[in-house]
Parts: C-alpha cells; structure tokens; sequence
C-alpha cells in the first residue's frame, strides 16, 4: 500500500498541515513545543494509502543522542521502507532558505528518493512575499539540482493548497493501480478505482499504526 510521509524541521506546522489534510481535527498532535513527534505514525485512508507523519529533523531537547537516534530512525524509514511512494518536505515559507533544509533536500536528492516541497504558513505573510521566497528557494536549488521537484504552496488555517495535495496524491494512486493500465483493464469501467476522495470521511476510514517497521 502506498505511504506518502511528511517530514520537515520541528514546529514547521508539519501536524497541522496533516490535520487540514486528512480534515481530522487533532489525529496528528500539534504543539509549541519544538520536537514533540517522536515516533513514526501510521494514518491508514480509505483503505487505499498511509500517511505518515515523521519526526521533525534539526532539533530534539533530549541532546545529541536523540537528535542521532531520530536521524538514523529517519534514514532507515526513507531508504529501506519499499512502501514509501513520496516524501513531503515542509518548508516554513516565512524564513529564507535554511541551511539545514537544503542539505536534507540534497541528501534527498543524492539517495534518489522521490520528493516534493509543501511551503507552509502563507497566509502568515503577504502573496508577493510568499512569492519570492519560493522563488529564493528555486534558485538556491536550481545551482545544484537539473530538475525542480514539485512544489506546493499550502496553508493549515485558511486550507490552501489542499486541494493541490489530495489530487497529486489522487494522481500518484491511479498511475499505481494496475488496473489503471489499458493492458490490464478490461472493457467495465467499473473496475477501475474510485476516487477516494469522493467519498465521505468516516472517522472508522482513519486508522493509526505505531511504527514504521511493523
């Protein structure tokens, strides 16, 4: 089954994005406090993908052994995890480019895993700001990348870009469904999948798993 994982520094609104996302007030916990997800969770969605939330990288109040521990728990998820169809990055689109978030992008990058960039928190500054700090990014990235990964402007509070997500996740899922495939598919257009999205949100559709490795 598909997992789409979200991931970016602590208090980048990565929760919150998760929430409006999923429209599932509180399933992912939201805190001030920096460092608050420490475990890999598992939100099953109609019964067709996983989203899951990973730990914030770049900040820990437990020291430089949990900082290693979330590192090396991150790293083994991305890289040996067969299930994991595509890694959101969380940018707060209210700072410049950050040191920390470009050398994550490039590691990305280099260990070719598949990626796309969600800006957050834009309806905190103006749409001309917004602009041109996407726009810092691109061309900090476009020095060392050929191709841009996609990028997606979003804020939790006034669901923007929502939309934008649930179809290019939508999108991921046909072109996975094999019987998605005209070689595949007979003639009954029944057979292939329903958009999941059409249908309604039934809190039993919404599950949680403990761990990535289960």
């Amino acid at each position: 089954m598909p997992e789409y994982a979200f991931i970016g520094r602590s208090n980048v609104g990565k929760s919150s994005l998760i929430n409006m996302l999923l429209a599932k007030k509180d399933l992912a916990k939201t805190s001030q406090i920096p460092g608050k997800t420490q475990l890999i969770n598992h939100f099953l969605v109609n019964n067709s993908f996983h989203v899951v939330d990973l730990p914030g990288y770049g900040y820990t109040s437990t020291g430089k052994k949990s900082r290693e521990l979330f590192s090396q728990m991150i790293g083994e998820y991305v890289k040996l995890r067969p299930q994991l169809t595509l890694l959101f990055i969380l940018l707060d689109i209210r700072h410049a480019p950050q040191k920390i978030d470009l050398a994550f992008i490039d590691k990305m990058g280099e260990e070719e895993v598949p990626i796309a960039l969600i800006f957050t928190k834009a309806d905190k500054i103006s749409r001309s700001a917004g602009a041109a700090s996407v726009a810092r990014y691109k061309e900090e990235l476009l020095q060392r990348w050929e191709e841009l990964p996609p990028i997606f402007v979003t804020s939790s509070e006034k669901k923007i870009g929502r939309d934008e997500l649930l179809d290019y996740i939508q999108e991921i899922n046909h072109s996975l469904d094999p019987r998605n495939n005209p070689s595949d598919v007979g003639d009954n257009p029944s057979e292939l999948r329903e958009n999941p999205w059409d249908a309604p949100q039934d809190p039993s559709d919404v599950g949680e798993t403990p761990s990535a490795h289960s």
